[in-house]
């Protein structure tokens, strides 16, 4: 594999399990500080970000919606394990 796409998934995994650390936290203080790291970040905005539009949002909502009722949805544990197929 490309040394760019094992970096790429290298920092897919470190979210994947970051994430996962994080939703089991209970430390109020530890959320707190990480909450304070991340809005000190400023070298992870995105310059090119674009704020939705009311009706722009309504319409994810909608689509969202459908989709759900619809049964078009992924878990967060099937999502998990597709990406660590990638690696």
């Amino acid at each position: 594999m490309n040394n760019k796409i094992d970096v790429v998934m290298d920092i897919q995994t470190r979210k994947i399990e970051f994430v996962q650390k994080f939703l089991k936290l209970q430390n109020e203080e530890l959320l707190s500080r990480l909450e304070k790291l991340l809005r000190s970040d400023k070298s992870q905005e995105d310059e090119s970000f674009k704020a939705m539009t009311v009706a722009e949002f309504s319409n994810r909502i909608d689509k969202s919606l459908e989709d759900s009722k619809n049964e078009r949805l992924t878990n967060s544990d099937d999502l998990i394990a597709e990406i660590k197929k990638w690696g």
